[in-house]
Protein backbone atom coordinates (compact mmCIF):
# COMPACT_ATOMS: atom_id res chain seq x y z
CA UNK A 1 0.00 0.00 0.00
CA UNK A 2 3.30 2.49 1.00
CA UNK A 3 4.40 1.71 -2.62
CA UNK A 4 0.51 2.94 -4.21
CA UNK A 5 1.06 5.74 -2.12
CA UNK A 6 4.36 6.71 -3.44
CA UNK A 7 3.64 6.83 -6.89
CA UNK A 8 0.86 9.20 -6.24
CA UNK A 9 3.43 12.05 -4.66
CA UNK A 10 5.66 13.45 -6.73
CA UNK A 11 7.77 16.40 -6.12
CA UNK A 12 7.48 19.40 -8.76
CA UNK A 13 8.88 22.68 -9.28
CA UNK A 14 6.58 25.93 -8.73
CA UNK A 15 7.18 29.30 -10.05
CA UNK A 16 6.13 32.66 -11.54
CA UNK A 17 6.95 32.73 -15.00
CA UNK A 18 6.67 35.99 -16.90
CA UNK A 19 4.21 36.42 -19.33
CA UNK A 20 6.34 36.99 -22.73
CA UNK A 21 3.48 38.60 -24.03
CA UNK A 22 2.99 41.50 -21.43
CA UNK A 23 6.81 42.55 -22.52
CA UNK A 24 6.14 41.97 -26.23
CA UNK A 25 3.06 44.32 -26.07
CA UNK A 26 4.39 46.90 -23.69
CA UNK A 27 8.09 47.10 -25.61
CA UNK A 28 6.02 47.62 -28.72
CA UNK A 29 4.25 50.37 -27.30
CA UNK A 30 7.44 52.08 -25.57
CA UNK A 31 9.03 51.52 -29.41
CA UNK A 32 6.51 53.20 -30.99
CA UNK A 33 6.67 56.39 -28.94
CA UNK A 34 9.94 56.44 -28.77
CA UNK A 35 10.45 56.79 -32.32
CA UNK A 36 7.66 59.34 -32.41
CA UNK A 37 9.21 61.73 -30.38
CA UNK A 38 12.60 61.14 -31.42
CA UNK A 39 11.43 61.69 -35.28
CA UNK A 40 9.44 65.17 -34.36
CA UNK A 41 12.58 66.57 -32.30
CA UNK A 42 14.15 66.89 -35.66
CA UNK A 43 12.34 68.54 -39.24
CA UNK A 44 11.07 66.49 -41.56
CA UNK A 45 12.38 66.46 -45.31
CA UNK A 46 10.06 67.90 -47.60
CA UNK A 47 10.52 65.45 -50.39
CA UNK A 48 9.86 62.73 -47.48
CA UNK A 49 7.15 64.27 -45.74
CA UNK A 50 7.01 63.55 -41.57
CA UNK A 51 4.79 60.45 -41.84
CA UNK A 52 6.81 58.37 -44.55
CA UNK A 53 10.05 59.53 -42.42
CA UNK A 54 7.88 57.96 -38.88
CA UNK A 55 6.86 54.80 -40.80
CA UNK A 56 10.24 54.18 -41.90
CA UNK A 57 12.07 54.67 -38.54
CA UNK A 58 8.88 52.74 -36.43
CA UNK A 59 10.56 49.67 -38.13
CA UNK A 60 13.71 49.67 -37.06
CA UNK A 61 12.73 51.93 -32.97
CA UNK A 62 9.67 48.81 -32.62
CA UNK A 63 11.53 46.01 -34.03
CA UNK A 64 14.90 47.38 -31.90
CA UNK A 65 12.49 47.62 -28.48
CA UNK A 66 11.06 44.44 -29.14
CA UNK A 67 14.31 42.50 -28.84
CA UNK A 68 14.86 44.50 -25.73
CA UNK A 69 12.05 43.50 -24.70
CA UNK A 70 12.65 39.87 -24.98
CA UNK A 71 15.85 40.00 -23.93
CA UNK A 72 14.57 41.81 -21.05
CA UNK A 73 11.52 38.91 -20.17
CA UNK A 74 14.52 36.22 -20.78
CA UNK A 75 16.15 37.80 -17.65
CA UNK A 76 13.31 37.78 -16.02
CA UNK A 77 12.69 34.48 -16.47
CA UNK A 78 15.93 33.06 -15.66
CA UNK A 79 15.37 34.78 -12.14
CA UNK A 80 12.20 33.45 -11.74
CA UNK A 81 13.83 29.89 -12.48
CA UNK A 82 16.28 30.48 -9.27
CA UNK A 83 13.83 31.36 -7.22
CA UNK A 84 11.68 28.06 -7.62
CA UNK A 85 10.67 26.23 -4.97
CA UNK A 86 10.09 22.00 -5.11
CA UNK A 87 6.98 21.55 -3.77
CA UNK A 88 4.60 17.92 -3.18
CA UNK A 89 2.12 17.17 -5.55
CA UNK A 90 -0.47 14.61 -4.96
CA UNK A 91 -2.88 12.91 -7.42
CA UNK A 92 -6.12 12.47 -6.70
CA UNK A 93 -8.69 10.56 -8.83
CA UNK A 94 -12.01 11.93 -9.17
CA UNK A 95 -14.76 9.89 -8.85
CA UNK A 96 -17.91 10.27 -11.50
CA UNK A 97 -21.16 11.83 -10.48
Amino acid sequence: MADAQSHDQERVALRRSPKLSAFVLVSIVVGFFATLILTGLYPADPSVGFTTLFAYFALYGIAGTVGVGIVLWLLVDMRSRRRAREVTMQRDAAEPS
